[in-house]
């Protein structure tokens, strides 16, 4: 009996024991699938996923906004280092320049000890070796032969004696007849002019022997021989056929001051002669590429005015500038190259009367004057007292004009 119970007792034991298990098992495995399904849920799993996704962008987004102010930061530096290096450059550009001018000063200056200008400028003190500061150097470019011409501009648009040096003292311009010497130095031409300069004082005399076909060289040597004397801001060449309004050059020439490089003209392009025999023949017009072409642009040779920075280049480098058979073409030829401002002036080169009559009346004086068929005025002995009648500003107009 007893053993009977002692085995249900094991037996009931038993089945409470594996039914106990069997339920914890199967709440273990409901409450796993309850926590799965309310935590781990599929939708849960991609939210977590995107705020994770939205974490890393916005960590990327942070580090690129970083990167991007860096790199501005770089750049305004790298700017400013640039505007820094472009200033230096600026400032040792003119520094050169300034040394190159003294330098060209000094050896034309040498060159020319024996031809210095007898009418210096002088603006106060002892200036034996210091040349004087003046607007502008004009040298009238002219001839042995051009006695007549001379003395037709000394008689209208050109001061003569104490007005010359008073148009230096204050005005600042400089106006000179160039020419050089004959082939047989000492002789009766140069005799002529020894005596001319005497009566006028208003001759620059180069180092130089005159011929028509020697402009090239001539209008080189001049420009060197004119820095050498003068310290300008401008440098004038004109031929002694030509009638000018010297206020009106000034006032032209005074709009381009702040300029360093400019090359002031009727600016051209004619054709380039290769038939020998015939006016204005290029001999070497096969360099300017096929039969026909026309030169490059440059000023008429009538006048034209240069930058005390070009005359200084044409001083410093004048023995190895290749001179064609005409001057405003080696002029020009000088140039290409360099950081030239070509400046096409059309007033300085008028027709004469009724040409330039007109543009006076209408309150725009011509700068220069002449007859393009003949190059310079027809018959300029002549005509010049006409044109300057009837073209002229007036000779008060450069005394009144401020530069």
């Amino acid at each position: 009996m007893g053993a009977v119970w002692a085995g249900r007792h094991q037996k009931v034991a038993g089945g409470v024991s594996a039914r106990w298990v069997f339920f914890l098992c199967v709440s273990c495995f409901s409450l796993g699938v309850l926590v799965v399904n309310r935590v781990w849920s599929v939708p849960d799993l991609v939210k977590a996923s995107e705020k994770a996704d939205r974490y890393q962008r916005g960590n990327s987004e942070v580090h690129i906004n970083c990167e991007k102010k860096k790199a501005s930061f770089q750049n305004d530096d790298i700017l400013d280092q640039v505007s820094q290096t472009h200033d230096v450059i600026m400032s040792l550009d003119r520094t050169i320049s300034n040394l190159e001018m003294q330098l060209a000063a000094a050896r034309a200056s040498q060159a020319t000890k024996q031809y210095k200008s007898p009418m210096p400028t002088k603006t106060g003190g002892d200036m034996s070796n210091e040349r004087p500061k003046v607007f502008f150097v004009m040298g009238i470019i002219t001839a042995f032969s051009s006695r007549k011409r001379r003395d037709s501009i000394r008689e209208t648009w050109m001061p003569r004696g104490e007005k010359l040096r008073k148009l230096e003292e204050d005005k600042g311009i400089v106006m000179r007849f160039v020419i050089g010497h004959s082939a047989t130095a000492g002789g009766v031409l140069d005799r002529a002019i020894d005596a001319e300069e005497e009566q006028h004082q208003d001759f620059l005399r180069l180092d130089h022997v005159e011929g028509y076909h020697e402009l090239s060289s001539k209008t080189q040597i001049y420009f060197s021989t004119a820095v050498a004397n003068w310290d300008a801001e401008f440098y004038v060449k004109v031929d002694d056929d030509v009638h000018v309004n010297l206020g009106t050059i000034g006032s032209i020439l005074s709009r381009y001051r702040s300029k360093p490089r400019v090359y002031i003209g009727c600016m051209k392009s004619g054709p380039v002669l290769s038939k020998q025999g015939v006016k204005y023949h290029e001999p070497e017009y096969w360099k300017f590429g096929e039969e026909g072409n026309k030169y490059f642009r440059h000023a008429t040779g009538q006048l034209y005015a240069i930058s005390k920075d070009l005359a200084t280049f044409i001083s410093v480098n004048r023995h190895i500038l290749h001179k064609f058979a005409n001057e405003d073409v080696s002029l020009g030829s000088w140039f290409i190259g360099l950081d030239v401002e070509h400046i096409d002036e059309r007033s300085l080169c008028c027709g004469t009367p009724p040409d330039c009559e007109w543009k006076a009346q209408a309150g725009n004086p011509c700068a220069a004057s002449f007859d393009w068929s003949c190059s310079g005025i027809c018959k300029s002995v002549e005509r010049m007292e006409e044109v300057h009648q009837r073209c002229g500003e007036g000779d008060g107009a450069v005394w009144h004009s401020s530069f």
